[in-house]
Order: C-alpha cells, then structure tokens, then sequence
C-alpha cells in the first residue's frame, strides 16, 4: 500500500529502510568529522561545567528558591537541541548548497522528502545525545533533580527538533553564501539566547520577559525548564510552549518551500533549479 504526498510517494517498509540508510550517511558525515562533532556535543556540557563550578551553591529565589545548576541544566539541555538543528543544520545546508551538494543531490534518485526525513532524524539523534550526556553529567556530577516523567521531556525534545529544523532550512534559504553563514547564524543565535534568558532569569512580566516570548528560543528553555523543575503532583507538559514551537515550526516550512533553493545563489538565475521542495518527485 502507498501513500502520495506533495513530496512523493511512500511506499512502504521500502521507503523506511531508505530513510535508515540516509539518516546512516547524515550520521556517518557528523561523526567522521570528530572536531565538529566534539564541538557540537561538547559545546553546552562545558558552558554548563563553567557556570556550575563557579555558581556552587548558590541559588535563584525567582523559581521557587533553586540551585542555580538546577536553573542552567534545563537551559542548557535545550541549547544543545537548538544548536543541532539550528547552527550546524543551517551552516551545513548553505555550505552543501555552495558546494553543489544539493544539486546533485537533486539530480539523483532519491525523493526529497526522503532527504528531509533523514535530516530531522539525524538532528534528533544528534539532541538527544547531547541532552542524555547532560542529564547524567548533571545527574551524577552535581546531584541535580533530573525529570520524573521521561515522556514529557521526549516530546519536548522532539517538537524542539521539528521546529528549530524547519526555522534552520528556512534560515538558509536567506544566507546568500557559506562566507556568510557562520557570522549571520552565530549571531542571531546568541543574541535570542541572550533574550530568551539562557544565562539567567527573566521575569515573564518584564519588558524583556513579555518580548522574548514571541521568541521560539524562549518557549523552548520554559519547556524544557517545566520538565525538570515540576515537583510532586505539578503539571510537567509544557502545551503553550509546545504549541508555539509546532507555530514557529510551520512558519519556518512555509519559508522553505518558498525559498528553497538547490543550486548556489551566487549561479546564473536563469540557468538556476531553484524551486520549492513540493516540486521534487
């Protein structure tokens, strides 16, 4: 039995095992390049070992009087979904695209749908890498209460993965070459981690607090944050949070199919195979 999309067909067990054998090269590609991978894994385990080691037993009275690691963990757990599926995902793709990586990847047989499959399974395998080696590193290193309800923070992980993938497609569809990718997305980045109250609290009344929350960086931390600080019978599934991440997420594939580009920008736009990815069959 097969199913038609706007991207293709599916067809089945067939089309899974081709998505198992992509999603294998997208992973064989992150870990064979061990700097990077290092990097993207290890980036939000060391700022959390900083700030932990230097915060000690300090406390933050805004959430319920807590250790500040207990305030940094969370936060940091959602970094790492963030840069995985933000930074790298977008550089990756302006770079693939420069390279003409994508366009043959175009010319070749496999369905586009098939190719974005296995990059959002490759960025969730990537997350939650980074969020397990954070749990037992704050679990085991710095006794932090780490979530009752593993299934709250499986969704929460996996709702972030779709939204910040499709915002990281659609951010670089907007980076005119691979130059510019590294400055444009390392600043948007860590200016909305900055607004979003990653390095310490904001208030949700304040002007800062009132502005960030149209923020899909902000609604990402909160979650993530809900999960791990809900104490005995508290609710721990983040629905707004969520909400607008899934909101965000589909903003982020309307600008991508209205932008995606195969070839490099810098080429002839006449001679160009841009065209929107329901085009691709």
């Amino acid at each position: 039995m097969s199913t038609t999309t706007s991207l293709g067909t599916f067809r089945g067990v067939g089309d899974v095992r081709l998505i198992a054998r992509q999603v294998r090269y997208e992973q064989l590609g992150f870990w064979l390049n061990p700097v990077a991978a290092v990097f993207t894994i290890g980036f939000s385990l060391v700022f959390l070992v900083l700030l932990a080691s230097t915060a000690g037993n300090a406390r933050f009275t805004q959430y319920g009087d807590i250790r500040e690691v207990q305030y940094y963990l969370p936060g940091f757990a959602a970094y790492g979904v963030m840069s995985a599926c933000f930074n790298m995902l977008t550089i990756t793709l302006v770079v693939r695209r420069e390279m003409g990586l994508l366009k043959r990847m175009r010319l070749s047989p496999l369905p586009t749908w098939v190719m974005m499959a296995a990059v959002f399974v490759n960025s969730l395998i990537i997350s939650l890498v980074q969020v397990v080696v954070l749990l037992v590193i704050g679990r085991f290193g710095y006794h932090v209460v780490v979530p009752r309800d593993l299934g709250a923070v499986a969704l929460v992980v996996v709702v972030g993965v779709f939204c910040f993938t499709s915002l990281g497609i659609a951010t670089s569809t907007l980076i005119p070459n691979q130059e510019a990718a590294g400055p444009v997305v390392g600043i948007i980045f860590f200016v909305l981690l900055f607004l979003a109250g990653l390095w310490y609290p904001i208030k949700s009344s304040s002007g800062l607090g009132q502005f960030s929350s149209y923020l899909p960086v902000r609604h990402m931390i909160l979650a993530v944050f809900a999960t791990f600080n809900a104490g005995p019978g508290r609710y721990v599934w983040p629905w707004h949070d969520l909400l607008y991440m899934v909101g965000w997420g589909v903003v982020g594939i309307a600008v991508s199919l209205r932008r995606w580009s195969w070839a490099p920008r810098r080429s002839d736009p006449g001679r160009s195979l841009r065209s929107p990815l329901a085009r691709r069959h």
